[in-house]
């Protein structure tokens, strides 16, 4: 039944990303009413559909690929949401929708046969590790974008003869903010992931845990989000420099996704 709540999500996603292209670059009114409900149905059903998932798992955390892609999808369409209702702007939903869109439809065509290998599956930690760094993923993706959008605001307002097709974009302030404050939702999700991860770690693997290139890379990610948190709130940082700044971390979050491939306790293994 899961499946088909999360198929049914898929589709909602689906129509909620081409009701906000409408919506923001066609300046429709009517796909704008529409377009926010859409989405509202999309991130229920995906909510029931990840709630009946574990429940019938009995467990509390994704445990395979698929089953992380779609709790990623959903912790992205929340922050879309918080944002549209607080802000009043559908214009992170071009890069949001389809993004979760993209995320859930391989996982709605059937279950992973993938899972990890760990002794801990069970555990509360591991359930907050893996909910807290994917909060982190989502938060850092959002300041990004919101980043990019500022820079590409402010040069726009610069040039007078600038195209009309990006009247769409929020005020520079309104960015800022999203982008401030994803960043620092971004960083307490890291924070708090890592520390859990330390604890599990301590219990399970032992000091050699921590020369894994997965939990390196991670620590140097972390270190990255305290130094561009420290510039952006000592300097007032906005434009293309805090862009440079979120990329940098951005990238970092890539390479430590991709260590996967190479760590001993992070990697997908069949069953």
């Amino acid at each position: 039944m899961f499946l088909l709540w999360l198929r049914l999500a898929a589709v909602l996603y689906g129509l909620a990303s081409v009701s906000v292209f409408a919506a923001v670059f066609g300046n429709r009114p009517r796909w704008r009413t529409i377009c926010l409900p859409l989405a509202g149905l999309a991130w229920f059903a995906h909510l029931v559909s990840s709630v009946e998932m574990l429940a019938l798992a009995h467990r509390l955390m994704p445990v395979g690929m698929h089953e992380v892609q779609s709790m990623l999808a959903l912790l992205i369409s929340t922050v879309f949401l918080v944002i549209a209702l607080r802000y009043r702007t559908l214009s992170f939903g071009i890069f949001a929708l389809p993004l979760a869109f993209l995320l859930v439809v391989v996982p709605a065509l059937g279950p992973d046969k993938y899972t990890f290998a760990s002794p801990v599956i069970r555990s509360g930690w591991l359930f907050v590790h893996v909910t807290a760094l994917l909060m982190a993923y989502a938060a850092l993706i959002f300041s990004l974008i919101a980043s990019f959008l500022y820079l590409i605001q402010e040069r726009r307002l610069k040039d007078k003869r600038s195209p009309g097709f990006l009247n769409w974009l929020p005020p520079l302030d309104t960015m800022d903010q999203i982008a401030q404050r994803t960043l620092i939702l971004g960083f307490h999700g890291m924070t708090i992931g890592l520390l859990a991860g330390s604890l599990i770690a301590q219990e399970s693997v032992g000091a050699a845990y921590f020369a894994d290139p997965k939990v390196l890379l991670s620590f140097v990610m972390w270190g990255l989000y305290v130094v561009m948190l420290f510039v952006r709130r000592s300097t007032g940082l906005r434009g293309r420099r805090a862009v440079y700044l979120s990329s940098i971390v951005f990238l970092v979050m890539l390479s430590v996704w991709a260590a996967n491939l190479f760590s001993t306790v992070h990697r997908f293994s069949a069953p």
